[in-house]
C-alpha cells in the first residue's frame, strides 16, 4: 500500500504458503495452542483493534473488493489478496472481506479494583462468551474470569460476538469454582454469588451481592456448579418460564449493577 497525493493505492500482494496453512490453523482449537496468535475477522472487530489494540497486531488481510481500505492505518503491516483467496481463507460464509492476525494477550495476574467480579462457569456457547464479553466490558467492569470447560475467549466466532472486547479485559481461568473462590478471597472478594433460574434471592431486592462479590453464570444446559457457602441469586421471572439465555441472564445482572451505582444505592 503507497500512498499518493492522499490517495490510497493498493496492489495485490502474495501471502506465503506458512502464512496461509497458519491463517487456516488458527480457525481450530489446537492450531490457536501452538500459535502466540488468533484471527479477528470482520469490519468492526478489526476497528476496535486497530484503534484500542494496534501494537497486538501482527499483520491484516484484505479481499481485493474490500471498500473500507483507507481505514486500515499505514503503519499495520497489510496483504491485499485475491478474493477467492480470501474467501478460502474466512471464517464466515459471507465474508466482510478484512481478517486481522493478532497476538493473544498474555494472563495477567493483576490486582481487582473493581465493585465486583463477572465469572463464567463452563460457558461452552461462542455466542454466549463473546457477548458476555462485550457486556461487561460496557458496564466499565476490566475483569472476566472463568473456569475450565468454557470456550477459549480467543475462539473466531467468540471475538467476532464479542466485537474483541475481550482483548480490553484482564482474562483469567481457573481449573473450578473452588480455585477461582480461592484467588478471589485472597483480594478481598469474600461473597460468591451463583446465578439460579429458579432458586435463591432476587437480584433486585438483595444487597450486598455487588460489593466485593463474584457473580457466577453458569451455562444454560448445565447450569452453575455446586459450591458450598455461596449466595444462591435468581432473576425473577414471573412468566413461570424454564430459563434465560446466559448472556441474557448475565446482561440483566451485570446492568442491576450499573442501576444500583448510577442510583448511589448500596451495592
Amino acid at each position: 500500500m503507497k500512498r499518493e497525493k492522499d490517495v490510497f493505492i493498493f496492489m495485490i500482494t502474495e501471502l506465503t504458503k506458512k502464512q496461509i496453512a497458519e491463517i487456516k490453523s488458527l480457525y481450530t482449537k489446537h492450531g490457536r495452542k501452538k500459535s502466540p496468535f488468533c484471527v479477528v475477522e470482520g469490519v468492526r472487530a478489526c476497528e476496535e483493534i486497530f484503534n484500542r489494540c494496534r501494537n497486538l497486531i501482527e499483520y491484516v488481510v484484505i479481499s481485493g473488493d474490500y471498500h473500507g481500505r483507507s481505514n486500515v492505518p499505514t503503519d499495520v503491516k497489510s496483504f491485499i489478496v485475491k478474493n477467492s483467496l480470501f474467501n478460502a481463507l474466512a471464517g464466515t460464509v459471507s465474508s466482510q472481506g478484512i481478517l486481522a492476525i493478532v497476538k493473544v494477550p498474555e494472563e495477567n495476574i493483576q490486582v481487582v479494583k473493581d465493585d465486583f467480579i463477572v465469572a463464567l462457569d463452563r460457558i461452552g456457547d461462542p455466542g454466549n462468551f463473546g457477548t458476555i464479553c462485550r457486556t461487561v466490558k460496557s458496564a466499565n467492569l476490566n475483569h472476566l474470569w472463568y473456569t475450565k470447560g468454557s470456550v477459549d475467549p480467543y475462539n473466531d466466532k467468540v471475538i467476532r460476538s464479542a466485537m474483541a472486547a475481550q482483548f480490553l479485559l484482564n482474562l483469567r481461568e481457573f481449573e473450578n469454582l473452588e480455585e477461582l473462590r480461592k484467588e478471589a478471597v485472597r483480594q478481598g472478594f469474600n461473597n460468591i454469588c451463583l446465578s439460579k433460574p429458579a432458586s435463591g434471592s432476587s437480584c433486585f431486592t438483595t444487597g450486598g451481592i455487588y460489593d466485593k462479590s463474584i457473580m457466577v453464570i453458569g451455562s444454560e444446559g448445565q447450569g452453575v456448579s455446586d459450591l458450598s457457602g455461596a449466595i444462591d441469586i435468581k432473576i425473577p421471572m414471573p412468566g413461570n418460564f424454564e430459563s434465560l439465555n446466559a448472556a441474557q441472564a448475565a446482561t440483566i445482572l451485570i446492568f442491576e449493577y450499573v442501576r444500583r451505582k448510577e442510583a448511589n444505592l448500596k451495592l
